[in-house]
């Protein structure tokens, strides 16, 4: 923050406007067209925005031909203001009218908090300037002019802004005239000139720069030139970018493709990792008070309060890439293996994470966790590890392993269970004579993927326990992936079981399918969450190196490389 930005953000909005037009520093303004996209741009960190008349056009899915009455662009901008805080330079496009209708609407836009308005000098109604620009007529230049003095004798606000831009050269009159017509609107008051161009190169742009010699603030809008480099901007002298479009443009592309993603695989599974989630949407609206209401009308609600991350270990199999940190840290698509599942267990309100670190435990980021180290991690096992955490979190809890990548859903549904106990079980890896043994699942029932509501039951995990036996029994009906719901009392239970087997003289060595199968045997029910594909674990350098197919696959439609990958969906077992 600059020593001019205190005052400038407890300036009026139009005062703001103003400020950024004279400055001696190159300034910016991003398109918005709604309430929404008004407030991604404050976000963004931009001191203004753009109403652009070709985006709010386009958000109503009409031409950018004064199709959209001035009156309900007013209404969009009113809604816009609302939404964010920052100065609005509406794209007026001719006015609207005569110079009767810009005093009008200079008092409506002043009503309604918005900083400014852009006229430009064509004929009403208009065209986009990028539609055959050159057989466009421009307006009468002393009509023009009387527009911009009837907009000036009308505002209140002696710091409202009226820009007047010029389409002489979007419409082939020339460099002469583009002048001319420039310093008419200077001397009928304009507070600014935005010149226009349709090159993709700015030469004619700088070289009115050059000509106009920063008679009056300049603004440009490099739609068609956006290779150039800014700082050739700066050096210019131009006052103002504009960044025109970029918002629906990029809201359009994310869209479509999503909108051809979903009627293509007639599910949601594909899309629902790669958009925003519901709760930025709340979010972006303000919707506090939406949370406050959850907590008093959801009070007996279904989302899990706390985790505990069991990601004590180095990793077998991975020593080449974790000398200095352990597996949980291991970069995923470009961010740590545990931020994924750190952001995966908040996108679903698990917010109370405990991650029980062991080998390099000072490499892991703590950024939105609570770290508890493992000092016997080299001789202890998973249960080890749950025992050093459960103690210190409350209420319903997820324990789950380390290394894991995982759709949405599959968190979301299982700590939507009712049941004191639910794991999650994959259906699709059952070959228990061609894998590890560890984590294949026995339950009451097989997996039948035409039907829903049947509870099932889990009955046994094969664990390093019982290696040696398992092979030998039925086929199991799948993996466990590694992740354990626990709710209600059913905390309380697990702790008991769990000293029960602290007293064992083999505690040091337990796994976490020793803990479920000691509470199976301990007559509780541990309900079966049935997924079939669509997570992955990571055990070796092969996981590794897939596990960044599978989060790419998750990442945004505005970074991913493609939509449809669908290579990611088989899972391998995961460890702690």
């Amino acid at each position: 923050m600059n020593a001019r930005e205190p005052a400038f953000i407890s300036a009026s909005r139009s005062a703001r406007l103003r400020q950024m037009l004279v400055s001696n520093e190159l300034e910016f303004m991003m398109e918005a067209h709604n309430g929404l996209s008004a407030r991604i741009v404050r976000e963004a960190g931009f001191k203004a925005i753009w109403g652009s008349g070709l985006a709010i056009s386009a958000q109503f899915g009409v031409r950018d031909n004064n199709e959209a009455s001035w009156t309900q662009v007013v209404d969009t901008l009113e809604f816009m203001a609302d939404a964010s805080d920052l100065p609005i330079l509406l794209d007026g496009d001719t006015g609207y009218g005569n110079f009767n209708n810009v005093r009008r609407l200079v008092r409506k836009l002043e009503q309604r908090g918005i900083a400014g308005v852009c006229i430009e000098d064509k004929q009403f109604p208009k065209t986009n300037s990028f539609i055959n620009g050159e057989r466009q007529p421009l307006a009468d230049m002393d009509e023009f002019c009387g527009k911009i003095k009837a907009g000036k004798d009308s505002q209140s606000d002696e710091n409202f802004s009226i820009v007047a831009r010029v389409e002489a050269l979007i419409a082939g009159w020339g460099m002469d005239e583009a002048l001319r017509r420039a310093e008419a609107y200077r001397q009928a008051g304009a507070d600014a000139i935005l010149i226009h161009s349709k090159l993709s190169r700015p030469d004619e742009i700088l070289e009115f720069a050059r000509e106009w010699a920063g008679r009056a603030p300049l603004v440009i809008v490099p739609t068609k030139y956006y290779s150039t480099p800014t700082e050739v901007f700066r050096e210019a002298g131009i006052s103002t970018v504009i960044w025109a479009n970029h918002l629906i443009r990029a809201a359009t592309s994310a869209m479509q493709a999503v909108a051809k993603e979903i009627h293509s695989s007639e599910t949601l599974v594909n899309v629902e990792d790669s958009i925003a989630a519901v709760n930025e949407i709340f979010r972006l609206q303000d919707a506090d008070e939406y949370s406050e209401a959850e907590d008093r009308y959801l009070s007996g609600g279904r989302t899990a309060g706390a985790a505990v991350v069991l990601a004590a270990s180095r990793g077998a199999g991975l020593e080449a890439v974790t000398e200095d940190r352990p597996k949980v840290m291991l970069p995923i698509a470009g961010k740590p293996l545990l931020r994924w599942l750190v952001d995966a267990f908040k996108k679903q309100g698990v917010n109370d994470i405990t991650v029980v670190g062991g080998y390099r435990a000072d490499a892991i980021d703590t950024a939105g966790i609570k770290l508890v180290v493992n000092e016997r991690h080299a001789q202890t096992g998973e249960l080890a590890s749950l025992a050093c955490a459960i103690g210190g979190v409350a209420g319903d809890t997820v324990v789950s392993y380390g290394d894991l990548l995982f759709r949405s859903y599959i968190l979301r549904d299982l700590v939507e269970s009712e049941a004191a106990f639910s794991v999650v079980v994959d259906s699709s890896l059952t070959d228990a004579e061609n894998a590890s043994v560890r984590d294949f699942a026995w339950c009451s029932a097989a997996d039948d993927r035409g039907l829903f509501g049947n509870k099932v039951t889990l009955r046994h995990v094969s664990s390093g326990q019982d290696a040696a036996s398992a092979i030998a029994t039925p086929t199991p009906h799948g993996r466990w992936v590694g992740l354990l719901n626990v709710r209600g009392e059913g905390r309380e239970r697990l702790q008991a079981v769990l000293a029960t087997l602290q007293a064992r003289s083999d505690f040091d060595s337990l796994d976490m399918p020793a803990l479920l199968n000691a509470l199976i045997e301990a007559g509780e029910s541990i309900e079966v969450q049935y997924v079939h594909g669509h997570w992955r674990g990571v055990n070796d350098l092969e996981d590794f190196r897939r596990a960044g197919d599978f989060a790419h696959a998750q990442a945004p439609f505005a970074a991913a490389a493609g939509i449809g990958n669908k290579a990611v969906d088989a899972a391998s077992g995961a460890a702690q």
